[in-house]
């Protein structure tokens, strides 16, 4: 693997720690950063680090697991896949997202998220109902 590919993996998998967390890692973000983000039929976008760690805690305030993810470089970053899934006082969540992250030096400059909504128990519930996955 190359230095950049291992570089970016790192980057990623720190990401990954603080969606579960929400525990910021030092230098993951710029301070400039620019984050994009796509639910369904919506867009929303923050400027700077206070801003979009509040995009980011006003849909997902509770911590919660990434079971699977998966990450490859890209030239000026690093594409991934996440699933998420966390506990609220609403119940069991869960969604997945497609990411494109633009590093500067070693942080996250520009955070392009594209999501499939947040399922509540009753959704996953009949989509495992409706529809027998090929893969997890």
């Amino acid at each position: 693997m190359s230095d950049h590919a291992t570089r970016m993996q790192a980057l990623a998998a720190r990401l990954v720690g603080w969606l579960e967390t929400g525990d910021l890692p030092p230098g993951l973000f710029s301070d400039d950063v620019f984050c994009d983000f796509t639910p369904p039929q919506w867009r929303l976008q923050a400027r700077g680090l206070p801003d979009m760690l509040a995009l980011r805690r006003r849909g997902h305030p509770a911590p919660g697991h990434v079971p699977r993810w998966h990450a490859e470089p890209t030239p000026s970053g690093f594409v991934m896949e996440v699933e998420e899934r966390w506990t609220d006082a609403q119940g069991d969540w869960y969604c997945r997202e497609a990411m494109l992250a633009e590093v500067r030096g070693d942080a996250i400059a520009r955070l392009s998220v594209y999501c499939t909504g947040d399922w509540n128990a009753e959704r996953q519930a009949a989509h495992r109902a409706q529809v027998a996955l090929l893969e997890p």
